[in-house]
């Protein structure tokens, strides 16, 4: 069995930052994908960024691109989010996968391991 647990979202103003965190633990896995998804009430599941195996090809979506960076620590089983410059519309609650693969896909579906997920609420 396999557990994420992620960590560090909350209540923040337009224009500042917050920084995600999911371990994982569990099985332990040879190589591996991890991603952020994020869902907001009333709207579709939307993949955010994706990271392969040793932190390479990082994918965003373009909602976030240059504001949200993705980064993996592969002997902590940890994948990280950092978001700078919130707006109210990235407003959802997020959540981290795992898809056993090296390498990363912007498909949901692909994965196989989800987190609990954490709520981000940026004010205006």
């Amino acid at each position: 069995q396999v557990q994420l647990v992620e960590s560090g979202g909350g209540l923040v103003q337009a224009g500042g930052s917050l920084r995600l965190s999911c371990a994982a633990s569990g099985r332990t896995f040879s190589s591996y994908a991890m991603g952020w998804v994020r869902q907001a009430p009333g709207k579709e599941r939307e993949f955010v960024a994706a990271i392969s195996w040793g932190g390479r090809l990082p994918s965003y979506a373009d909602s976030v691109k240059g504001r949200f960076t993705i980064a993996t620590d592969n002997a902590k089983n940890t994948i990280y989010l950092q978001m700078n410059s919130l707006k109210p519309e990235d407003t959802a609650v997020y959540y981290c996968a795992v898809r056993l693969s090296t390498i990363a896909t912007m498909n949901p579906t692909h994965y196989s391991y989800w987190g609990q997920g954490t709520q981000v609420t940026v004010s205006s």
